[in-house]
């Protein structure tokens, strides 16, 4: 066991956070609510049933499961974490998603097969019905596929139809995909997506923030479908009938202020009649790749994908070789046309050509004739 393994699971807190990610019924807006009321999980599990009582939405039972938690053999998880390499993230950890941090309900630790790269930070989530059409299914790999192409992260949850299919096309694209879970990592729902799960975890990463061994149930899944949409720019919805998870995730991403794309469907279909609803009330009607990067705001802080390319929006994934060359050259300070010649190492008329292109992208603008800079 490394040093930092020590100190971490030496730590009260870390161990308070792992027996309740053990515990079944305890949902992030119970463990915010028991961190709140005694300032940290590891004080909660330290306190009798009356003062667990006293915090809201803790009744005698859920008390109870608390007090229970106490008893719980944890090194059995913790050894299966570290035999079959499964990271555990906290909010601490650079690792950690940023814009998981940022949703209302962040969870507490995520349980990580792969690895989570800040590149992932352009991640767009595609969801949609398990009982997908050929039609469906076929549009999910291509969105999946193309995206990756582009350089996003492809965002889902590992089920039958929809999200498969958006797996699938990014690991085509040989490009990254995460799958949330609702049970643990080492718990894999469907099983037949058990070599799917192999797969994304070499490309990605299968991520969970319920413990590797616990099973999944029911009420586990619109739970995890705030993570897909949280760890996403925006989410790609595809085949939704009128009462489906796939709609849960939409609402989710409007409140967590994402950016919601429906791709249209027929009108005499059961599984289109949710998306279709979902354009009436103002999604964003999406028919390419294109559609979907043009609509995508800035993002938060810029992204240096390589040493050659940062990104300040996903828009910039888009361009040509000559205008990438271009642009990564323009400061967001107003710089001359003449270093800006010098520094892209191109002819005069490229440069001139290049710009007009970035201007109409609204990548760029000219605050005088003779000088440009970035728009972040």
């Amino acid at each position: 066991m490394s040093l930092a393994e020590e100190e971490r699971t030496s730590d009260p807190e870390f161990l308070a956070a792992f027996r309740l990610a053990l515990t079944s019924g305890i949902g992030p807006a119970k463990i915010q609510a028991l961190r709140a009321y005694f300032g940290s999980l590891a004080a909660a599990l330290e306190a009798p049933s009356d003062q667990l009582r006293s915090v809201s939405g803790i009744g005698p039972k859920m008390a109870q499961t608390i007090l229970k938690s106490r008893e719980l053999d944890i090194e059995r998880e913790l050894d299966h974490c570290r035999d079959f390499g499964i990271t555990i993230l906290t909010a601490e950890d650079e690792a950690f998603p940023q814009l998981l941090r940022e949703i209302v309900d962040p969870p507490t630790l995520l349980f990580v097969r792969g690895e989570i790269l800040p590149c992932d930070e352009l991640s767009v989530a595609i969801v949609g019905t398990r009982h997908a059409t050929h039609y469906g299914t076929r549009q999910a790999e291509r969105f999946g596929f193309e995206l990756a192409k582009a350089g996003f992260t492809i965002v889902s949850g590992l089920a039958r139809g929809i999200d498969a299919a958006a797996h699938r096309g990014a690991l085509k694209a040989k490009g990254r995909t995460i799958a949330f879970l609702g049970g643990g990592v080492s718990k894999i729902y469907p099983p037949e997506h058990l070599d799917l799960a192999d797969e994304v975890a070499a490309s990605g990463a299968v991520v969970s923030e319920a413990a590797p061994l616990v099973s999944p149930i029911a009420g586990a899944f619109p739970q995890r479908n705030r993570l897909i949409t949280g760890m996403s720019l925006g989410v790609i919805i595809i085949e939704a009938a009128q009462r489906s998870g796939a709609l849960i995730s939409a609402r989710m991403a409007m409140e967590q202020n994402r950016e919601v794309f429906a791709l249209p469907g027929q009108i005499d279909n059961p599984v289109a009649r949710g998306v279709n609803s979902l354009i009436k009330d103002g999604a964003a009607l999406v028919q390419s790749v294109d559609d979907v990067i043009e609509q995508l705001g800035p993002l938060r802080k810029p992204l240096a994908l390589s040493a050659e390319q940062t990104v300040l929006k996903p828009a910039e994934l888009n361009l040509n070789e000559q205008e990438q060359q271009v642009l990564q050259h323009i400061p967001l300070e107003p710089t001359s046309l003449d270093a800006l010649v010098a520094n892209a190492k191109l002819p005069v008329h490229r440069v001139l050509a290049t710009l007009s292109i970035l201007e109409m992208k609204h990548l760029i603008r000219r605050p005088s004739g003779t000088t440009v800079q970035r728009i972040a």
